[in-house]
């Protein structure tokens, strides 16, 4: 039996979750349910992608992924079905799935065209469920909707090159449980661009000199005890490969994290300049 995934902003205090999960059960009673996150910040489709697109590939090809993000249908946003990478997405089309499939395009994707019979103002429960648990069986998607070749992208995931000013310009494109501040700048796109070259990171009223690979190399052969470096401001390539700002071992209690003490929110520009011309294999800020 494949494993089913649920990424949602629908948080735990209500009974959204309990509920889908009871429908997944009915239809499927040994169905393996994984809840990958409940806590998205509501309606927030860039911060839906970073965490689904960091988190899928751990699970088996096969695994379908349910998706309940401003999920509700609309002319404008409509509900889809994809096979991608080994995996299958149930989802809306509203740009979410745009930061997977910049590197792995889908295999097949679907309109999903159930509504005729089911007219729902929650579609998780009464809609995506019936579809993830019909690809379960080993359903066709083309049996739950029409083949289209195309779907809707976010601008705002994708940073851009100023080749004029040999520069990067991305954002914040989510915050973590520790404050920290993850931009939309991956460090393949840095190594590409920069080719090695001297930089200048800029985040708010900030300029970082240097970007670590892990938090603790900036402890780097300091004679000084570890603690006397807690609290102190950092830049790093994160597990995931994106460039994150962080306060190294952030207590949110107590220090406070890289948002809050650097006064970084989400979508807020982070730039880096490179110091010789930049590579132009990157989309081009007009």
């Amino acid at each position: 039996m494949a494993f089913i995934t649920l990424t949602t902003d629908f948080g735990t205090k209500d009974h959204f979750v309990g509920a889908v999960k009871g429908a997944i059960y009915t239809e499927l009673n040994d169905a393996k349910i994984i809840d990958i996150t409940h806590q998205i910040s509501p309606f927030n489709i860039t911060e839906t992608a970073y965490i689904l697109k960091n988190s899928y590939k751990s699970f088996p090809k096969g695994s379908i992924h349910i998706v309940g993000v401003d999920s509700e249908l609309s002319e404008t946003n409509k509900h889809i079905a994809l096979e991608l990478d080994g995996h299958y997405f149930v989802c809306p089309d509203n740009g979410l799935i745009s930061m997977i499939a910049s590197e792995v395009q889908p295999t097949k994707i679907v309109e999903i065209n159930i509504h005729d019979r089911i007219e729902s103002s929650f579609p998780v429960l009464d809609v995506f469920v019936q579809v993830a648990c019909f690809i379960a069986r080993g359903g066709n998607l083309t049996v739950i909707g029409k083949e289209i070749f195309d779907y809707k992208k976010l601008v705002e995931i994708q940073p851009k090159v100023n080749l004029e000013q040999n520069q990067i310009i991305g954002g914040v494109l989510y915050i973590d449980n520790y404050g920290n501040v993850i931009t939309n700048i991956t460090q393949k796109m840095f190594q590409e661009v920069g080719k090695g070259s001297e930089y200048t990171l800029k985040a708010s009223r900030y300029t970082f000199q240097k970007i670590y690979n892990r938090y603790n190399e900036i402890e780097g052969t300091s004679s000084k005890e570890s603690k006397q470096f807690h609290g102190e401001k950092l830049a790093l390539f994160n597990s995931a490969g994106y460039l994150e700002i962080a306060i190294y071992r952030s207590n949110l209690k107590t220090v406070g994290g890289a948002s809050s003490l650097l006064g970084l929110e989400y979508r807020d520009v982070v730039t880096i300049d490179f110091y010789k011309e930049a590579s132009p294999n990157y989309t081009i800020l007009n």
